[in-house]
């Protein structure tokens, strides 16, 4: 295999080849550190680059091959983690300089499962200051760059992870989702990105943004590979009070189900509107495609979907800003001006108004049960945008009005968060100026499942997820 080659393997690609021996963790480990010296200057998606740990991590999974012992579809894979997850021995800054120095003694839990299914971290990925942002414009690490065109932004918060799949310098990576720190980089970075149920997912020792909806998990190129990382980090938890008991299903003997019969929702006056005309054209025809595949699609009301900005802004300033309570006495100074500034207004907010906020969530919560009785899943773009100039606050959706870029950027990621409901982001295609759009799909609490059977049809039936950024 050429250099080129072993970087375009999907993990499932590259699971077969290690199991076999046709392909070293450590040739693929060193392939993925080589590509990362050659393109991260431009990119800026890696805090830390674990290269001397990846390599002898690798060394010892090839060892384990040879010996017989095969692991799983990770062993020996290289995949990168968000830098608000804990990995031992490895610091973690969450993007800050207040964390700059922390070098934490036990790993995330889901941290120890990937190193239990045989991963090879290979690095510590950017990310917006202590996540609370979306964009990855971090002022302490550097901006990081959309790999599709790096005058843009990758999204965030973990842009650096979503930038870092892209580009080819891992297989996968894990990020952090509150209100679409998985989904938003997935979209404008061309790849696949599943926010999970609350619960399906430990977050014990990740840093918390806001704790009644953060939520971690994978991003790959793939929704198979997806997949593979998700059911290993997925299930209870012991460590973590608020991880859920439900019963982990075969994700990846749904897959190949197919689509006859499965019914998608559109929320009337919603799901396609306020969107530029590329992403609403290209979710258009997504949608077609998905229709040729068997589904069937419905309109449906949903009056309180209007006010799930304003409810997410409060909740995402209030909890935040509770956690961060004690650094913003002492050490004001080390925050980046505009997470400072949005956590200081977060102590302005009343109790009324962060108690209005969850009430709302439960009416929005309400509703989708109610939708969920007449479709299995509903869709909406992923973001109303693609990917805007990097340093950039305000945004043009249409008639040519600029608006506030975290209010826009929460438009439909914001809506699942709330809810507490899983929702995959998927590539569906790109603009006229070759950057990717995203399809954002719904589901019922726990039913992952579903979201990933979708996705992989869809996949299955188009290309977009096969194309890469030219580097």
């Amino acid at each position: 295999m050429t250099h080129t080659d072993v970087l375009n393997l999907t993990i499932r690609e590259a699971a077969a080849q290690i199991e076999r021996s046709a392909l070293s963790p450590v040739e693929l480990t060193e392939a993925m550190l080589q590509r990362i010296a050659r393109v991260d200057k431009t990119l800026n998606a890696y805090i830390t680059v674990c290269g001397e740990q990846a390599r002898e991590v690798a060394l010892a999974a090839e060892k384990m091959i040879r010996a017989g012992y095969h692991l799983g579809p990770l062993h020996g894979i290289p995949v990168a983690i968000k830098d608000n997850i804990y990995t031992r021995g490895v610091r973690t800054t969450a993007g800050s300089k207040i964390l700059a120095d922390f070098v934490p003694q036990e790993d995330a839990t889901v941290t120890a499962r990937l190193k239990r299914a045989g991963a090879v971290i290979i690095g510590k990925t950017n990310l917006h200051e202590f996540a609370w942002g979306g964009t990855t414009d971090n002022p302490h690490y550097g901006t990081c760059r959309n790999p599709w065109n790096p005058e843009r932004f990758p999204a965030g918060s973990s842009g650096g992870s979503g930038a870092a799949v892209a580009a080819r310098t891992c297989l996968g990576a894990l990020g952090t989702d509150t209100g679409g720190s998985i989904r938003l980089p997935s979209s404008v970075n061309g790849i696949v990105g599943i926010r999970p149920t609350i619960g399906r997912v430990s977050n014990h020792n990740v840093v918390p943004l806001a704790w009644t909806m953060d939520t971690v998990s994978p991003m790959a190129r793939t929704v198979e590979d997806c997949v593979l990382m998700f059911e290993i980090i997925a299930g209870h938890d012991p460590l973590d009070d608020h991880s859920a008991s439900a019963p982990v299903p075969d994700y990846r003997g749904e897959l190949g189900r197919g689509l006859r019969g499965l019914r998608i929702g559109l929320i009337r006056d919603y799901s396609l509107s306020h969107v530029q005309r590329a992403v609403g054209d290209t979710i258009r025809a997504a949608l077609k495609t998905l229709e040729s595949l068997g589904v069937d699609i419905e309109e449906i009301a949903m009056p309180s979907i209007q006010g799930n900005i304003s409810a997410q802004l409060t909740i995402e300033s209030c909890e935040p800003s509770t956690y961060h309570q004690e650094w913003l006495r002492t050490r004001a100074d080390d925050y980046g001006d505009d997470v400072r500034t949005l956590l200081e207004l977060g102590e302005m907010y009343l109790a009324t108004h962060y108690l209005q906020a969850q009430r709302y969530r439960s009416v929005l919560r309400k509703e989708f049960v109610e939708g969920f009785k007449r479709v299995d899943v509903f869709v909406t773009p992923t973001l109303p945008f693609t990917a805007t100039p990097c340093g950039a606050t305000k945004v043009v959706i249409e008639d040519n009005r600029e608006e506030d870029m975290l209010s826009a950027i929460m438009q439909f990621t914001g809506v699942p968060s709330l809810a507490g409901l899983p929702a995959l982001s998927v590539p569906v295609g790109f603009d006229a100026d070759g950057l990717p759009v995203g399809m954002q799909i719904i589901g019922r609490a726990f039913d992952e499942a579903t979201l990933f059977r979708l996705g992989h049809a869809y996949q299955q039936a188009t290309d977009w997820h096969r194309r890469a950024p030219r580097l």
